[in-house]
């Protein structure tokens, strides 16, 4: 991790890939990840974890599978939300976003529990932000 400040825009710019985040920082046992994404990513459950999502650029759906029922959360820029741990959800961006993640290092894009992973996501637990796209 750089011990200098990290520009969000910069880092963003640094790679195209889609559904694929970039570890920009660690806060003690924590990833501070960003990420492009756009269309949908898979119904999935972190089963020990919260999520948390703050949207840097357009705006993020998630849906989510409740007690109550299943809703969806919009998001637009600047908004936060936290899905609570063994909640399942399914996050989508119809034109497209740019986020910033904050979980415990080591946690899988697709959680614990997941839909069939498509090919355009990424299951990963974050790429090195100087990594390549």
């Amino acid at each position: 991790m750089s011990n200098q400040p990290i520009s969000l825009s910069q880092a963003l710019a640094s790679f195209e890939a889609l559904w694929s985040p970039r570890i920009v920082t660690r806060v003690n046992d924590y990833d501070v990840r960003v990420a492009k994404v756009e269309g949908e990513h898979l119904w999935h459950v972190h089963d020990d974890t919260d999520e948390f999502f703050l949207v840097l650029e357009g705006e993020l759906h998630i849906s989510l599978r409740e007690a109550g029922g299943e809703r969806t959360v919009r998001l637009p820029r600047g908004a936060v939300f936290t899905v609570p741990a063994g909640t399942e959800h399914k996050p989508y961006a119809p034109s497209g976003a740019a986020i910033l993640m904050f979980e415990p290092t080591g946690t899988p894009t697709v959680g614990d529990r997941h839909d069939e992973i498509p090919a355009h996501v990424d299951a990963t637990t974050g790429h090195a932000l100087d990594a390549d796209a």
